[in-house]
């Protein structure tokens, strides 16, 4: 798989490198978006008053990421 980006490629590469069958198994690519989006769903403080305004900052910046790192899977998958 060629045509995604360098940050989905890394992470298809880290799942399938331990994922009997490789890449070609119909479904795997969700199962690995939406892994992703549970992730980017922790990755946020419950409660903003817990953090700095910068650290949920961050936060909500690697939350987007991860969920685009999903939509980009799912279109794929």
């Amino acid at each position: 798989m060629t045509d995604l980006s360098p940050a989905a490629q890394s992470v298809l590469d880290a799942v399938f490198d331990h994922w009997p069958g490789g890449y070609n198994r119909l479904g795997k690519l969700r199962c690995v978006a939406a892994a992703l989006r549970a992730v980017a769903d922790q990755v946020v403080s419950p409660i903003p008053d817990d953090c700095t305004a910068d650290v949920f900052n961050r936060q909500l910046d690697i939350r987007a990421k991860l969920l685009a790192i999903a939509a980009e899977l799912d279109g794929h998958g």
